[in-house]
């Protein structure tokens, strides 16, 4: 069945279907079951499952995500909710030095079945502790499994699969997402890897990771009143990475821009570009585009200038192309900003 709904609405529909079909699927979190309900995300689910499969836990990510891990080592599938992807942090030990080589170290004897929801993003004076993004860090270490839905039908669809995954999976959801709204097709799970041509060109290939490929589309777009056909795919998973989808689309149009929400120095955005010039392709332009090397501003004016936008990546084109610069002034940049209100 096909579903208009908004981000939150498909992440809960996810849980709410997968916890009604399995009970050992159960989700807990600092907050989890407070009033706001992470953003909505988990509307109803203490009322139809219960205070044992929906909780709220102690302001502890490091002892938490040892509870979750351990959960699952049991038998259970733990969803571990964290609002802020910046303390994931704090838990590293446990996904990375436990969680991530478990089924390594036993023979593939034992399994961590644990979902690990993070939400990352902009808001409004997020400043450098709330600002985050951590999937680049995170798909550093094999065993784990990192994905970055950019709709609601990505953010459904990955994460029912996440859930019903023997491994540990890093699910990140972008704050500004939460604002938007798509079809979503129930029937449509996963799966937990390979890249998707969201929009075909022949000029230039925009390469999206989590929200930058809401960016890339819009650029797109826009760069479609120029006469510059521009391909968007979308990353939708950092570990493991699809680098064949990405070659295939960069060899064919010779120009690559990588998007990334995080920093560029040794993040997803130059494993892809590694990816693609190891596998033989000639790349006549290349940009890479994410957070300014620094902590992130509180200011909202700085904090423009920290995140990059559609408008920059329209602007990383033409210089690449050698075209004229297009009257943008009547576009509108980061709408979507306007709409959260936050805090966190």
């Amino acid at each position: 069945m096909i579903h208009s709904l908004t981000f939150p609405q498909a992440v809960n529909l996810a849980m709410a279907t997968e916890m009604k079909a399995d009970p050992s699927v159960f989700v807990f979190g600092v907050d989890v079951p407070d009033h706001k309900r992470t953003f909505g995300s988990g509307a109803g689910l203490l009322e139809k499952f219960g205070t044992r499969r929906f909780f709220g836990s102690p302001l502890s990510e490091s002892a938490a995500t040892g509870i979750a891990v351990g959960a699952a080592l049991a038998g259970l599938r733990p969803i571990h909710v964290h609002a802020r992807s910046d303390f994931l942090l704090l838990a590293m030990n446990q996904l990375c030095n436990m969680a991530a080589i478990k089924s390594y170290v036993s023979n593939g004897t034992e399994s961590v079945p644990l979902t690990v929801r993070a939400l990352i993003g902009r808001s409004w004076g997020q400043g450098p502790q709330h600002s985050k993004a951590m999937h680049g860090v995170l798909a550093h270490f094999p065993g784990l499994k990192v994905v970055l839905p950019s709709s609601p039908q990505e953010g459904y669809s990955l994460l029912r699969a996440a859930i019903r995954d023997p491994n540990p999976v890093i699910v990140f959801e972008h704050r500004w997402l939460y604002d938007v709204t798509g079809d979503v097709d129930d029937a449509q799970i996963g799966p937990l890897e390979g890249a998707k041509v969201v929009r075909e060109g022949r000029d230039v290939t925009l390469v999206g990771v989590s929200w930058m490929t809401v960016e890339c589309l819009q650029a797109a777009t826009i760069l479609a009143r120029a006469g510059v056909s521009a391909e968007v795919v979308d990353v939708r998973a950092a570990r493991p990475l699809d680098a064949e989808t990405i070659r295939g689309s960069a060899g064919k149009t010779g120009y690559l821009v990588v998007a990334d929400n995080d920093w560029l120095w040794g993040g997803v955005s130059a494993e892809i570009v590694a990816q693609v010039v190891e596998g033989g392709v000639f790349l006549q332009g290349l940009v890479r585009l994410g957070f300014a090397p620094c902590p992130c501003p509180t200011t909202r004016v700085l904090e423009q200038l920290f995140y990059p936008s559609a408008r920059e990546i329209v602007r990383s084109v033409e210089r690449m192309l050698g075209r004229p610069a297009m009257d943008l002034s009547g576009d509108v940049f980061n709408a979507y900003g306007q709409k959260f209100k936050g805090p966190f």
